[in-house]
């Protein structure tokens, strides 16, 4: 772009100087710096495409720091955004060729399909937007419906433990109008629950000296619960709290041997059967 600019040289006493050409010219160019293509060629010039990008570069970082935390730019975006122009070049080429090797794009022009694909989805955004609602309705349907579900669930959760409460407390009742005095502990030999099916084995321990093991189960504080100690030659070795509800949890479950102690393993639906033999009177 050339400006032309018409000057006239005057004496410091106003009038004109003989020396000066009174119809002198200056000539003016004035050219853009972010002009990134050459004059003899029709295409970017190197040093043109630098400054541009170091101006853009420049332009984002202001913005940035005016631009509140929650609103800023992803962290790896801003990464790719403060690379060198060689290496944004370099890297949007390694990304062309992995798309090629996953077969998204293909030879000789990676660069036209990748932008027909941005095209054509850019085209397509409301139809991926009705779509997602739709899919979004659905997910939310389906989230109350499990919720629904969990509700009652819980409800019978909770009619269930209830109803298991009150059995005991009836089998309690029972017990005590029976017999008023407190329960006496259950004693029975390792030996003579093996024999009943109660126990199944003791880790570690040959069955030759179950003879000197000793099984008490005694009633707790609490209604349906119970402690069950092990003696071995008449020292008491170790306390296991009992709830009756567990074993009819277990027994729902399907699960038909238990680990007390973590050394014996004891028939659920046998142990249960003893209970109710012993305390409850069934």
């Amino acid at each position: 772009m050339t400006l032309i600019v018409t000057q006239r040289a005057f004496c410091s006493s106003g009038e004109s100087s003989s020396s000066a050409d009174p119809g002198s010219e200056v000539s003016l160019t004035l050219t853009n710096k972010f002009d990134i293509f050459n004059e003899s060629e029709d295409r970017p010039d190197a040093r043109g495409l630098e400054v541009c990008h170091d101006w853009l570069i420049q332009r984002r970082a202001r913005q940035d720091a005016r631009t509140p935390d929650k609103m800023k730019t992803n962290e790896s975006l801003v990464a790719n955004g403060n690379l060198s122009l060689e290496e944004k070049k370099r890297k949007i080429l390694r990304c062309l060729r992995r798309l090629e090797g996953l077969g998204v794009l293909r030879a000789p022009n990676p660069e036209d399909q990748i932008l027909q694909t941005i095209a054509k989805d850019i085209r397509q955004q409301r139809v991926h937007r009705q779509r997602r609602g739709v899919e979004l309705q659905k997910l939310r349907q389906t989230l109350s419906s499990l919720q629904d579900k969990s509700s009652f669930h819980s409800q019978q959760v909770d009619y269930y433990r209830h109803y298991i409460t009150s059995c005991l407390d009836h089998l309690t009742h029972s017990s005590k109008s029976t017999n008023k005095k407190k329960l006496p502990a259950l004693s029975n030999a390792a030996a003579r629950l093996q024999e009943k099916g109660v126990l199944v084995e003791i880790q570690d321990l040959p069955a030759t000296q179950f003879k000197n093991v000793v099984f008490d189960i005694v009633p707790g504080p609490e209604k349906g619960t119970f402690n069950v100690k092990a003696r071995f030659l008449g020292i008491e070795m170790e306390e296991f709290p009992l709830k009756y509800q567990d074993l009819l949890q277990l027994q729902y479950e399907g699960v038909a041997v238990m680990k007390m102690f973590d050394k014996a393993k004891i028939n659920v639906n046998l142990l249960i059967f003893l209970l109710n033999k012993k305390f409850f009177k069934k």
